[in-house]
């Protein structure tokens, strides 16, 4: 591995970091330098320790071995606190910002003893807005940004609280193409005040668009460090997993004339009154066919897909299956009628986390063989087709009795598209099917999509990867504000055209 960096180019040095759980070994021996003026990218595969290591360096997590370095002297994080205070923040996946409060307000929580609450902190927000090129507005509410504008409120937190390191986790998992195209312009505006920015992701092309190294973590360990202009996605992909880059792209149409799904004039009002948050939406899905919605997160995916598994009430509109009429009916019966659901957030909605396999593998599917036996579940029969499941998915797991949090996120989902797929449905509603999973669990749950779409199953995909969209549907539609506009064929479609269209700025 290449360590040859000189002390005062680096500014995080990490030497033989270990971690250990409960019979899980998360980081042995891993070793990496970060360079000043630098963003550093770390790749692997889910569970390969990337989540644990950037815990250690953010202070979340003590490591039981190994050193590390901040700007030459070895530090102890045993908090969060102590990370800031060594100069480095963190911006998750997930935004932690209350919507209902200004930027300004947001910055400053937690922080109020830097710069008070007043016009010293707008002015300090505005000089760090504009030395980065942020475009941060102190005063706006937070609900009235863009997804993109909020991951820059996220960047400005941490900077306002002093960080020279900062660490990004799937920074582009949500954003559209022109919205990844200004977070890297943002990078490169810090890497050239002589930040550092360790860069977390799953997308490879994206990895090598705009880091100066990248780090291969396997196994809970380092592979190596190259500078990222020397290799090419395929070879990293090969370094993390041992193949090549998964291409989503189906072969052939299968589609055929019969109608699974069909909605039509589905509207969904807002709780508390204002604009519709679903209005007029009409769509059709054929046996065979995957129909892709492409959308700015907000703009109503969610309802839709609440909509049509039952979740939300909805009384204006119809939505069928299979020609069953399913105005009134439950989730369960809907489900029973043949509807599969991978949900967007799947520690929420699609696990039991404290539970073992075989007993998510009944969650939702608890009226049906061979979870039951009559009125009972069949722990037998729902403990032998889970470990039908771990088989055929390759759900990586030491048995069926392994608690569901102690998977890696891509296992967690293999497991969740096998048990959807379980049962035959003549829909999958597939929300967001692979966020969040590498290469290789990406592959495996796109070729059991097109399997069954193969085989006739109809798939309703919501999906923030274009690239992912594009690939595996035969028709895109694009929703914006609650309505489903424009509609696009995968063949000839760019993501740059659907990011245009999902953010209106082609109407």
């Amino acid at each position: 591995m290449n360590t040859t960096s000189t002390s005062e180019d680096v500014v995080v040095r990490l030497r033989d970091i270990g971690k250990t759980f409960p019979g899980v070994v998360a980081n042995h021996d891993v070793n990496i330098d970060i360079k000043r003026g630098t963003v550093h990218a770390i790749v692997g595969e889910n569970g390969a320790g990337k989540s644990t290591l950037m815990k250690i360096l953010y202070g979340v997590q003590k490591p039981d071995s190994g050193t590390i370095e901040v700007n030459g002297t070895q530090v102890a994080l045993s908090s969060p606190a102590d990370a800031i205070g060594a100069g480095i923040g963190m911006v998750f996946q997930h935004f932690m910002l209350a919507d209902n409060l200004s930027v300004l307000e947001n910055v400053v929580l937690g922080a109020e003893k830097l710069h008070g609450i007043g016009d010293a902190a707008r002015t300090k927000i505005i000089e760090i807005s504009d030395a980065y090129g942020l475009d941060i507005e102190p005063d706006r509410l937070v609900e009235d940004l863009g997804v993109g504008a909020r991951q820059r409120v996220e960047i400005l937190k941490v900077l306002y609280r002093g960080a020279s390191i900062i660490i990004l986790d799937e920074p582009t998992a949500v954003l559209v193409p022109q919205e990844v195209d200004e977070l890297f312009g943002n990078l490169r505006e810090l890497k050239s005040e002589g930040l550092a920015v360790i860069f977390i992701s799953h997308k490879l092309d994206e990895v090598l668009s705009v880091a100066d190294e990248v780090t291969v973590i396997r196994r809970g360990a380092t592979v190596d460090t190259v500078p990222a202009s020397s290799v090419s996605s395929k070879q990293l992909a090969e370094m993390m997993v041992g193949s090549e880059l998964p291409d989503p792209s189906t072969e052939t149409s299968t589609v055929t004339d019969k109608v699974i799904l069909e909605i039509r004039d589905l509207t969904l009002p807002a709780p508390g009154g204002g604009r519709d948050l679903l209005q007029d939406v009409d769509l059709v899905i054929h046996s065979g066919e995957i129909l892709g919605i492409a959308g700015v997160e907000g703009n109503g995916q969610s309802e839709l897909v609440e909509a049509v598994m039952g979740m939300r009430p909805c009384n204006v509109g119809s939505v069928s299956l299979g020609g069953q009429d399913l105005v009134g009916r439950s989730t369960r019966e809907r489900r029973e009628a043949g509807m599969g659901y991978i949900p967007e957030d799947r520690h929420r909605h699609g696990l039991l986390l404290d539970a073992p396999l075989w007993e998510n593998r009944i969650l939702g599917h608890q009226t049906r063989e061979p979870n039951v036996n009559g009125p009972l579940i069949d722990r037998s029969g729902a403990r032998k087709d889970t470990q039908r499941i771990v088989d055929q998915y390759d759900v990586r797991t030491p048995g069926i009795d392994t608690l569901a949090r102690a998977l890696s996120g891509g296992n967690q989902q293999k497991l969740i598209v096998g048990r959807e797929m379980a049962d035959d449905p003549i829909l999958l509603i597939a929300s967001h099917p692979t966020r969040g999973v590498d290469v290789g669990a990406q592959a495996a749950i796109w070729n059991h999509i097109k399997r069954a779409r193969r085989e006739g199953l109809a798939v309703l995909l919501i999906s923030a990867d274009l690239d992912e969209l594009i690939g595996l549907s035969d028709t895109i539609r694009v929703i914006l504000r609650g309505r489903l506009g424009e509609t696009f064929d995968p063949a000839t479609v760019t993501p740059a055209m659907l990011g245009s269209a999902m953010t209106g700025a082609d109407a």
